[in-house]
């Protein structure tokens, strides 16, 4: 007979199996996708999830968000998944920038997305849980950009000289911007680790300028150029981004990590 100690350390390995395969299990809404579509002078948002389970397809819910003044932009929150329950959660982020009675405030509305996957069904509920004015400056005719790692939301418009940090936690504003004379916010970019781009400076701009973060919203540099990044997922537009006001060159310069030292 094998030994207790053989037994106990075959139950540890296929425990430790059982949580790497749960923790790598595909979502249960992995199967599914939600496509928008703006509508009515971009005052509202319709939304249908289609896809399929393990035993249909087709379309299971639609619905709709707004009104707003001017859907400005949008962007999907991480999912969180409970795979006991096939229940997926995820925020749904909308800037409005034509908000207000004289529709150039900028807003922030924030919905939460709840998908109740089946082995037949997906049942979705989409519900308003958060408005955020901005103090960003809008209008009909504003651009907005916004991008987002796993901590914050980034925005900011082509008529405000701030990107503002937007924590997704408790939804906390921090503006950060300072080129002097003053530069409005061209576009934001990102690429798939995390990092931040905001570009400063019109498409007839005589200046230009940029500020970087990293995945944890820290500035990790800044200056002249119209800088941006880019992703795996969603090609960048020439038209969002300016041309350089001249040939900038970064420098290239490593320096030795502060390590803590030894207690």
């Amino acid at each position: 007979m094998p030994s207790t100690r053989a037994a106990v350390t075959f139950s540890m390995f296929a425990l430790a199996l059982f949580s790497a395969m749960t923790l790598h299990a595909a979502a249960p809404d992995a199967t599914l996708y939600t496509s928008y579509l703006f509508l009515t002078n971009y005052q509202s948002i319709t939304w249908f999830v289609c896809g399929s389970t393990q035993t249909t397809e087709g379309c299971y819910a639609s619905g709709s968000l707004g009104p707003f003044g001017q859907a400005g932009a949008m962007i999907e929150g991480n999912q969180n998944s409970n795979l006991k329950t096939g229940t997926v959660t995820r925020d749904i982020y909308v800037v409005d920038d034509a908000a207000g009675t004289t529709a150039t405030g900028v807003t922030l509305y924030v919905y939460k997305k709840t998908d109740v996957v089946t082995s037949s069904s997906d049942t979705v509920t989409v519900s308003l849980i958060k408005t955020v004015s901005l103090p960003l400056t809008g209008g009909a005719i504003t651009v907005c950009s916004m991008a987002a790692d796993n901590q914050y939301l980034f925005i900011g418009t082509n008529r405000s000289p701030n990107v503002l940090r937007v924590q997704k936690s408790n939804y906390a504003i921090t503006e950060i911007g300072g080129f002097s004379p003053p530069i409005n916010v061209t576009s934001i970019t990102a690429d798939k680790y995390g990092y931040i781009t905001a570009t400063f400076g019109g498409l007839t701009a005589t200046a230009n300028g940029f500020i970087q973060f990293d995945p944890n919203g820290n500035t990790v540099g800044d200056g002249g150029g119209a800088w941006f990044m880019l992703n795996t997922a969603v090609g960048l537009s020439p038209n969002t981004v300016p041309v350089s006001d001249f040939l900038t060159t970064r420098r290239l310069e490593v320096h030795p990590k502060v390590m803590p030292e030894a207690q």
